[in-house]
């Protein structure tokens, strides 16, 4: 598909991936983006890439951004009738990335609704500062309630670093890893970018995902999109973001 001879540029072309099913797009509920004008600006952008379907997941961490699906849902329609409104045609859902915390633990355990995307997919997260110690019994809870976990850009978690054990005990559980398409051009640093790329090419990622939440991740995204270097790391690779679209 992508000739690697002559010039290092390559002509952005995301099409490949198809789905992203990790942004932060719908506006005014997080970190995210602020204003319905940029989640339409963004998205048309991210459809001149090549995405077909983009999956907006806004965090849901208790306190910090204490959102549901009552939060979530009426702004995803507001983005849905924005696209009509600016005749872009693109498939946009809505899930939500669950920070693993006692708190998600026990609102799981009580039987609420939980947002998830594809076929029965969850995505959850860590924080940066620590594991989470009930994240193994989440992801078999999670798996008990017939649900698929997808943990979020594992090559960020920095006291996982250089570990790849641990990774392949999380895909061992039955968890599905994401990594975030910005870490292969290293933006978030060294040590996640190789992480990142390591777990790629050892093919332990299931899927990847943009975590978009403002101009410069779209910035970076595109400088990405224009390396022939960055497709290269595909090859022999099967990631299944497509298998969103169906």
């Amino acid at each position: 598909m992508f000739s690697f001879f002559g010039s290092k540029k390559a002509t952005p072309d995301l099409s490949f991936i198809a789905a992203d099913m990790h942004s932060h797009l719908l506006p005014a509920l997080d970190d995210g983006l602020q204003s319905i004008d940029d989640a339409i600006n963004f998205i048309k952008e991210l459809k001149e890439l090549g995405y077909q379907k983009l999956i907006c997941t806004p965090h849901i961490l208790s306190d910090v951004y204490p959102n549901s699906p009552e939060t979530i849902l009426p702004k995803l329609e507001l983005v849905r009738n924005a696209l009509k409104e600016n005749n872009i045609d693109m498939q946009v859902e809505a899930a939500a990335e669950y920070m693993v915390d006692l708190d998600f633990e026990n609102y799981m355990n009580e039987g609420k609704q939980l947002l998830t995307f594809g076929k029965n997919l969850i995505l959850i997260e860590m924080s940066y500062a620590a594991a989470s110690n009930n994240i193994e019994n989440v992801i078999f809870q999670l798996k008990l309630k017939g649900l698929q976990p997808v943990l979020a850009h594992p090559e960020r978690y920095n006291y996982y670093f250089g570990n790849l054990q641990v990774f392949q005990r999380f895909i061992d559980l039955g968890c599905y890893l994401q990594i975030n398409i910005l870490s292969l051009l290293g933006y978030y640093g060294d040590a996640a970018k190789n992480t990142a790329q390591n777990l790629l090419k050892k093919n332990m990622v299931t899927l990847v995902g943009t975590d978009m939440h403002h101009e410069n991740h779209l910035n970076g995204l595109i400088d990405l999109a224009s390396k022939k270097s960055f497709y290269k790391l595909f090859e022999n690779v099967q990631i299944r973001n497509q298998e969103l679209l169906l």
